[in-house]
């Protein structure tokens, strides 16, 4: 067990520690390493910079941080997006025409 992976799997359960999600071998597989401090150079053999993290909980938590460091105060959404275009109001109605496609495929 020489990775950082691997230490932090042995040091920490295999639990997420965001959303508590437990794992067994068949899905290990989906528990990552975060790194608290986004350094990935920071790696003490107590594990105290690291955290398992399912794939969903790390991807979430990358794009906070992203938000963050863009000053976007980690709102919700693709990351890079200004916060007026993540809170901006909907305009496309992909049902506008669902009526008349329904009432299409009735007739013929």
């Amino acid at each position: 067990m020489r990775g950082y992976r691997e230490q932090s799997l042995r040091l920490h359960p295999h639990v997420c520690a965001r959303c508590g999600r437990t794992f067994t071998a068949e899905n290990l597989h989906e528990l990552t390493v975060h790194h608290k401090d986004h350094n990935h150079d920071n790696n003490p053999s107590d594990g105290s910079n690291w955290e398992n993290l399912c794939l969903y909980c790390h991807d979430w938590e990358h794009q906070k941080y992203s938000y963050a460091v863009k000053g976007a105060q980690a709102a919700f959404g693709l990351t890079g997006s200004s916060p007026s275009a993540v809170t901006a109001e909907a305009t496309h109605n992909p049902f506008a025409k669902l009526k008349d496609v329904l009432a299409k495929k009735d007739r013929g």
